[in-house]
């Protein structure tokens, strides 16, 4: 946009005759006519708007016409590359937009931004206007100095790495070197503007590679303003509200081309069809990731994700074999487990006769009715259970101190050794320096600086804090709600699969009123928490938008805290009533207790004569693999339908009928907040496979097979279904690392319990070291006590048609006295010395864990002995240079200064490369 002097209101058309070939140079030629519509406006001067308009010469076709302009990342030139392309709409609010967009483009253009503009006649709907933006040399490097970017100075003469033996075997795995390394090593210094002939620049077109152009143009649109010379309205600043205000649809940055196919201009990098060839197919699940080409092309903070989940899934692997031996053995122990066979028997099951589960409705019943669910329990509480808790509290150690050292390693391939550090002043959100209009001092960088007074501070931190409790305080109502569910309905299920008189006894056979609870609880539950989770996400974001974060970083931090402590809750609250509640406030018969109290009548809930761990089981694999499922259907299914629905609209050739900017622009776009709920999917899987393992050693099994699907799919959506996301960086996986930590070390207790409290491991243990005949013979019988029936204030009603009157006993899950002792109905001594047992179990575990824990980080160190080594190179090679180039600078502009005949520009700075390219 240009601006002149005149008061011209008519439109004018010049046609200027340009013969242009196309990329291939075999193109039509084509008659490009600019329409030129010239605006008065209220200063009296003229905008000239110019659009090309194209007609096609005699003997073209329309395709033909078209074809130049189509898959292309350049402007109308060739030469001028598109760093950002945004998107507008005339509508009903046009003048005022309009203004907005006159104004904010004048002030790009300020800022050195070179601007073109596509017209709405040219766009397939006829009604969408592109403005392709380039940042010109200039610009970059004065922004890349600014932002300290990192860029080369030297070739890096550090190897790669030294001969792994045995190395041919993981060649089915890897992919080609170019592609695992699409651009060579060098050592890397921040970028200085006054010192260009220092760094490595070849080719200034392509010395800042796509991504940090669209990173360094972002940086200038978020907080660029758009009012009128003259006038300050601090909140008129930025891409992000001219988008939220619908003054633009649009901004992002182009794919370099299509992902099936190559781009025709050799000098686009065709690295969207790479990734899609090499990574983004799910044939490619067993091949190594392209960590240097995802990196490269859509930024480090994308990049440290995918190494994440990559290194993750690939130390699943080794729990889930460890998990599956132990599931193995609970099969093939399945024959030795004698408390089993005690419940089975006719002789010994059968002729139990067991309390009612609920008062007056509940009939008694016999223990055989639970033989399938002893079974079932054996599978998983069983030795190896121990042995398997055991491994993953070291396993989860091991994950956490190799991924310090991935990370390590990463930070020094990518530059991001020191980045947390420079930039942390750098990153300063526009809506903070928006929002606050207050300013002071920096005692760092001794500057002016905007800043959130202390009492607005607080004032929002307590009504966050209000806003949290008040939605945990909701999860812990429904939780409270889903419980009170499982009381009724068990109540009733007992009613039901108890009664001989009922014609369901081929169900009742397989299913207890322990079981049929707790899977259409789970189902409940799982309903509710997916409901919850669709408003948890909005209100923290809400929370903390509020709050006013300073830095991204700070934003993002604060953000993860907030929903992973909804979360937590929402996910884990169910799993930890069923692990360390139920079952364990239970009473007696004659002295129950009750939820809201005796007149509620809803009694807790008692566990199977197998234990709760098989309930706790059924609770963990409906909750966490509904999760998973409904989130592979949200992010795998709903996109392919789109896709085949807009490809059945046309997709043969859609070369011929989109640009480039169009297309993508028809894609979905990556919100800022699109790796967070990625890193919160798997971390909330991390809880579950590590805080409750124990009780479930398939769950690292299903999620290795999710996370192999998981991130193809991620990778699918990313090259396909997503615009281009703009290059940020970010040196490790910030908040999730403590969040990973802390879930770590609660596993470890939370396993120790549910071993000790919630299996039936350590009563059989006693039972079998503790008596004079090491054997499990008799351990049902010793772990049921024994209760006067006409001492039951509720008998239920039906009594008389299920025993004669000989039975005057039924039996409980407890260890107390039976009738007639002197300590009637109390806890007996072996009740006190299994008790006793557990708590040295939980103490001893939790020690020998964390003693091996500690020690096992205290071993491996955080950074490789080799990433440590090029570090000091590196640092040591750039003060070597910096101070040869000072020295060499400083020579050249003293025998300058002695010079009388003055020399011309250019054979100074000849001279001045030949003398530093003999010094470097």
């Amino acid at each position: 946009m240009r601006r002149i002097t005149g008061k011209a209101k008519d439109e004018t058309l010049i046609e200027l005759q340009n013969a242009t070939d196309s990329q291939t140079g075999d193109g039509p030629a084509v008659l490009t006519a600019f329409r030129i519509t010239l605006h008065s406006d209220e200063n009296g001067g003229t905008d000239v708007n110019s659009l090309p308009e194209q007609t096609t010469l005699p003997g073209h076709t329309e395709t033909d016409k078209l074809q130049p302009n189509k898959d292309t990342v350049f402007f109308r030139d060739g030469v001028r590359r598109i760093d950002f392309v945004l998107s507008y709409v005339d509508d009903k609010d046009g003048e005022k937009k309009q203004d907005r967009r006159r104004e904010f483009e004048a002030n790009l253009e300020k800022q050195g931004l070179e601007l073109e503009t596509e017209d709405k006649l040219d766009s397939k709907d006829k009604k969408t206007y592109f403005l392709k933006i380039h940042a010109p040399w200039n610009v970059l490097t004065t922004y890349a100095d600014i932002l300290k970017i990192k860029v080369p100075f030297k070739t890096s003469d550090v190897p790669h790495g030294q001969d792994v033996p045995l190395e041919w075997l993981s060649h089915p795995f890897r992919l080609p070197e170019h592609i695992m390394r699409p651009q060579p090593d060098y050592f890397t210094y921040p970028f200085d503007k006054s010192k260009t002939d220092f760094f490595l620049i070849t080719d200034k077109d392509n010395f800042f590679p796509p991504s940090t152009r669209n990173r360094i143009v972002f940086y200038i649109l978020a907080r660029c303003p758009y009012y009128k010379a003259g006038q300050k309205e601090r909140e008129k600043t930025g891409i992000k509200r001219l988008i939220s205000n619908g003054t633009y649809t649009a901004a992002f940055p182009l794919h370099d081309c299509r992902y099936w196919k190559r781009a025709r201009n050799a000098e686009c990098e065709s690295e969207r069809y790479n990734l899609y060839k090499n990574w983004a197919r799910f044939l490619c699940f067993y091949k190594e990731q392209p960590l240097n080409l995802i990196r490269k092309y859509y930024g480090e903070k994308i990049g440290i994700y995918f190494a994440w989940l990559g290194f993750y899934t690939e130390m699943l692997f080794f729990a889930a074999i460890m998990g599956l031996i132990c599931f193995i053995y609970g099969v093939l122990s399945y024959e030795d487990n004698m408390s089993s066979k005690e419940i089975c028997d006719a002789d010994i099951g059968g002729s139990i006769v067991m309390c009612p589960l609920c008062d007056k409705k509940c009939p008694f019943w016999k223990l055989n009715s639970t033989c399938l669910s002893s079974w079932q329990s054996h599978l998983f509480d069983n030795e190896g259970t121990v042995f398997f808790a055991i491994f993953m509290g070291i396993w989860v150690t091991l994950f956490l101190e190799f991924w310090k050292r991935r990370q390590a390693r990463l930070e020094y391939e990518w530059d991001l050794v020191d980045f947390e550090e420079e930039q942390q002043q750098l990153q300063i959100r526009p809506e903070f320096e928006i929002r606050c209009t207050k300013r002071r001092l920096n005692k760092i960088t001794q500057e002016m600086e905007p800043y959130l007074p202390i009492t607005s501070k607080c004032a929002r931190f307590c009504l966050s804090a209000a806003t949290v409790i008040f939605w945990i305080s909701l999860i812990v109502a429904c939780i409270i709600g889903v419980i009170a569910y499982r009381l009724a309905v068990y109540a009733a299920f007992a009613s039901i699969m108890k009664d001989p008189m009922r014609k369901i006894q081929v169900v009742g056979r397989f299913i207890t009123p322990q079981l049929a609870t707790s899977v259409t609880a789970s189902c409940i539950n799982f309903v509710i928490i997916m409901i919850l989770n669709f408003f948890y996400e909005r209100v923290a974001v809400w929370i903390t938008d509020m709050e006013i974060p300073k830095t991204h970083l700070e934003y993002e931090n604060r953000l993860t805290m907030k929903m992973f402590l909804f979360q937590f809750v929402n996910y884990y609250s169910s799993c930890f009533y069923v692990a360390f509640f139920k079952g364990k406030f239970v009473g007696f018969p004659g002295n129950y207790t009750y939820m809201f109290g005796k007149r509620s009548k809803l009694r807790n809930e008692e566990c199977d004569p197998g234990g709760c761990l098989i309930e706790l089981t059924t609770q963990l694999v409906i909750v966490m693999s509904g999760k998973q499922i409904w989130g592979n259907i949200q992010e795998a299914l709903l996109p392919l339908m789109r896709n085949w629905w807009t490809s059945r609209k046309g997709r043969q050739h859609p070369e011929n009928h989109n640009s480039r900017w169009e297309q993508d622009n028809a894609l979905l776009n990556f919100s800022q907040l699109g790796l967070f709920y990625e890193y919160l999917e798997m971390v909330v899987q991390f809880g579950f496979i590590t805080l409750f393992v124990a009780s479930f050693p398939l769950a690292p099994l299903l999620a290795l097979f999710n996370n192999i699907l998981e991130i193809r799919v991620d990778a699918w959506k990313f090259t396909t279904q997503f615009r281009r996301p703009v290059a940020s960086k970010a040196r490790n996986i910030g908040a999730w690392q403590e969040i990973l930590n802390a879930v770590a070390i609660l596993s470890v207790v939370t396993n120790a319990f549910i071993i000790a409290f919630t299996s039936d491991m350590i009563p059989r243990m006693v039972f079998l070291y503790g008596g004079e005949v090491r054997s499990m013979r008799g351990y049902i019988n010793s772990s049921l006590s024994i209760y006067n029936i006409s001492q039951i204030p509720y008998l239920p009603e039906d009594r008389d048609d299920w025993f004669d009157n000989s039975t005057t006993t039924c039996r409980y899950r407890d260890y107390r006295y039976p009738p007639g002792h002197q300590k009637e109905y109390t806890h007996t001594m072996q009740f006190w010395h299994i008790l006793a047992a557990k708590m040295a179990f939980i103490i001893i575990m939790e020690h020998v864990v964390f003693v091996v824990k500690f020690f096992v980080a205290w071993m491996i160190p955080d950074i490789p002995s080799d990433v440590r080594a090029r570090l000091k190179r590196e640092r040591f090679l750039i003060q070597e240079y910096l101070h040869n180039y000072e020295v060499e600078s400083l020579k050249l502009q003293l025998s300058a200064s002695f010079i009388t005949e003055p020399q011309s520009e250019m054979s100074l700075m000849m001279d001045r490369h030949e003398v530093l390219s003999e010094c470097l």
